[in-house]
């Protein structure tokens, strides 16, 4: 028999239709996820288009801040306390996830540093830049860290990692 006439086992079939049946099915997912994340990235540079931004270069952290901190809110970005400051004026105070779970967008808020660039844009895109002057843990109850403290600061809140505790990271602006 020559070479073009060979037919395939039944078992060499069985394993050719699995294999393609297979790699179909993986480029299918990862198709479907690497779609799913293309669309959420133009969310996201939507939001940051339309919203004020925080960002802090040195931890690859860059959230469009939303108004509240309702679960919908931090389900799409960080949230701006309602009550607390303004972009460069009083106590700005902002909450995000860092959580694979959620909105991951302060996963690398535990890196902190004192003297951390801290950058906040306001809707029109104007920067306003502090320092990280502070970091710490405290209890969920422990609101007093959204009072105004007499002077023009940012506070970025997220949860530690066992989600017990909240880290709180401070910017006091530069004038």
């Amino acid at each position: 028999m020559s070479d073009p006439e060979k037919k395939f086992s039944k078992k060499q079939l069985i394993c050719f239709i699995a294999g393609v049946t297979a790699f179909a099915v993986g480029f299918g997912i990862l198709s479907f996820l690497g779609i799913r994340k293309i669309c959420r990235e133009v969310h996201k540079h939507k939001l940051m288009k339309e919203n004020i931004v925080v960002e802090i270069d040195e931890l690859d952290i860059k959230a469009p801040v939303l108004e509240g901190t309702e679960q919908s809110v931090l389900s799409e970005g960080a949230g701006h306390f309602v009550g607390t400051g303004r972009v460069g004026k009083g106590n700005f105070c902002i909450a995000a996830h860092s959580s694979v779970i959620y909105k991951e967008y302060f996963n690398n808020l535990n890196n902190v540093l004192k003297g951390l660039d801290i950058v906040l844009y306001d809707i029109d895109k104007n920067a306003s830049h502090y320092k990280v002057s502070d970091f710490f843990i405290v209890e969920p109850s422990e609101t007093w860290v959204l009072d105004d403290m007499g002077d023009d600061r940012v506070t970025l809140i997220t949860c530690t990692d066992d989600g017990t505790q909240r880290l709180v990271v401070v910017g006091l602006l530069e004038k």
